[in-house]
């Protein structure tokens, strides 16, 4: 007797994909035999090691433990959706590159999902919170020594960020209050006080 099957419609790295599948279908398989995102990795297959941990609206979860019929109509990022899509890496990512926070990488996607959503959550982890958030993946290889370190330097690189942007925004700001200062329309004094505003914004008053 032929096995039903089930159409699991799901967003994917901000793509809509769906697909017909058994209702035993577990997530990781779904993700990795038929959509093809072979990132996400299986180890243990009991929820245990974390490498195939992905992020479900968000949140990470083990997807060797979850029914693919069970994540239709939610959203799902997996480590081939954590990158920029002109390819760049993302601050984790590029934190994990730097700190040489793997070795054979088997682990690393789940690591990579697990510490998105971490820093997310709390940018700026304490010692004793980054030991916690990354407790329940696990590496053979690294001693996780480098990956700690990948984790603090990810929370530093996205905060050297926020401060750019921040400071971008307030240039952008001033120089639009300028703009309006010198050509507001009507005001004779215009030019003048634009003169006064950008001596202020160069530190000239």
């Amino acid at each position: 007797m032929m096995e039903q099957r089930h159409e699991v419609a799901v967003t994917v790295n901000g793509v809509h994909r769906s697909a017909m599948v058994p209702a035993r279908r577990l997530l990781s398989d779904f993700l990795r035999h038929d959509l093809g995102l072979t990132g996400t990795h299986v180890g243990c297959e009991h929820g245990v090691c974390g490498c195939c941990t992905i992020l479900l609206d968000g949140e990470p979860v083990r997807s060797c433990l979850m029914f693919a019929v069970t994540a239709g109509g939610h959203e799902i990022t997996t480590v081939e959706g954590l990158a920029g899509t002109d390819g760049s890496l993302s601050r984790v990512q590029q934190a994990f590159q730097e700190c040489h926070g793997l070795q054979c990488g088997f682990c690393t996607p789940g690591f990579l999902c697990t510490v998105t959503a971490l820093l997310r959550d709390n940018p700026a982890p304490s010692e004793a919170e980054v030991l916690e958030g990354v407790s329940g993946n696990l590496c053979r290889c690294t001693g996780y020594q480098n990956i700690l370190k990948s984790v603090h330097r990810a929370s530093e690189l996205i905060t050297e960020a926020g401060r750019a942007s921040g400071a971008d925004a307030r240039d952008g700001h001033l120089r639009s209050a300028k703009h309006a200062v010198r050509h507001a329309p009507g005001d004779t004094a215009g030019d003048d006080a634009g003169d006064v505003a950008g001596d202020t914004v160069g530190g000239a008053v």
